[in-house]
């Protein structure tokens, strides 16, 4: 019985480990490959419209398809508890990674780009861009 457990412990402490360090060489490798972070929020112009909602996010996704965007991540607001800190007054956000400032640039001025406000600025009312780098 001594045994068993002993084993049991053993290896929910080796997996453990394990995922502890799978995980921080996961980010290590997220921060040092893709160190640009654009996080764009949108306000829309009808906000209980879930169809325009639902343009938007299938607009802001095309944008995956631009060479220099590393990963794409499409939002909505969450459903999380209410307090002073949080923001939930928008309704759709990307969050896009890029290699380096030149990838972004690119990405401001790649015809997919240009084509997505073409085709979805009439649904948003108000948009706010957060960009940053790894410091």
């Amino acid at each position: 019985m001594k045994s068993t457990r002993r084993k049991f412990i053993t290896t929910t402490a080796a997996l453990a480990a394990g995922t502890v360090t799978a995980s921080a060489i996961s980010l290590k490798e997220q921060k040092e490959e893709w160190p640009i972070v654009h996080h764009v929020f949108f306000w829309l112009k009808n906000p209980g419209s879930v169809e325009d909602r639902d343009k938007l996010v299938a607009g802001v996704k095309t944008l995956a398809k631009i060479e220099t965007v590393r990963k794409l991540r499409v939002g909505i607001v969450a459903s999380t508890e209410k307090r002073d800190v949080v923001d939930n007054s928008w309704a759709v956000s990307e969050l896009m990674f890029f290699s380096d400032l030149a990838g972004q640039a690119t990405y401001q001025t790649h015809p997919i780009h240009l084509e997505f406000i073409k085709n979805c600025s009439h649904l948003w009312e108000k948009v706010i861009v957060y960009d940053a780098q790894d410091a």
